[in-house]
């Protein structure tokens, strides 16, 4: 499953760090039990920085660096933010992990490579593809899949505005 751009809610424009960590304070402050993150983009794209700063919104005091290797690795913050990336995954090895679990659990989930594992991802979250564009910049592209990701992006594009 591939992110379709086309079929995007909303698309933002990230000219430096500065945007992209407002974009992960504004989602981490909006974050609840439940709250799945799927995100995309190719490498060196800045999915591990997104994390990065969207964790140290949710209060998350350890150091959070790529679980590319360990598949998940689990922080607590504000609420539990469990870090996942899916590379190196078969869609039936995901599946035997019983990432489910995590999705429904207390806590706040962001997947990276989640594309790859696309049947196994939960009704409901938030799709988002980082393009690079420039040396800092990045165009981000957001699909909001059922709820509250549907409610936030009116409210992201308003205090954000698009590209």
């Amino acid at each position: 499953m591939e992110f379709d751009k086309e079929a995007a809610d909303l698309i933002l424009q990230a000219n430096d760090l500065a945007d992209t960590e407002r974009l992960a304070a504004f989602l981490a402050d909006r974050a609840q039990p439940g709250t799945v993150i799927a995100l995309d983009g190719d490498l060196g794209a800045g999915k591990t920085a997104f994390s990065q700063l969207f964790a140290k919104h949710l209060k998350v005091e350890q150091q959070v660096n790529s679980p590319t290797f360990t598949i998940i690795k689990e922080y607590e913050g504000r609420l539990p933010f469990y870090h996942m990336d899916v590379y190196r995954l078969s869609l039936e090895e995901a599946d035997e992990l019983g990432l489910e679990e995590y999705f429904e659990g207390q806590g706040v989930t962001l997947v990276e490579w989640a594309s790859l594992i696309g049947e196994l991802l939960p009704s409901c979250y938030l799709q988002m593809y980082l393009e690079v564009t420039g040396m800092n910049e990045r165009r981000i592209y957001l699909k909001a899949q059922g709820a509250p990701y549907g409610q936030w992006l009116p409210d992201l594009k308003r205090e954000w505005g698009t590209v």
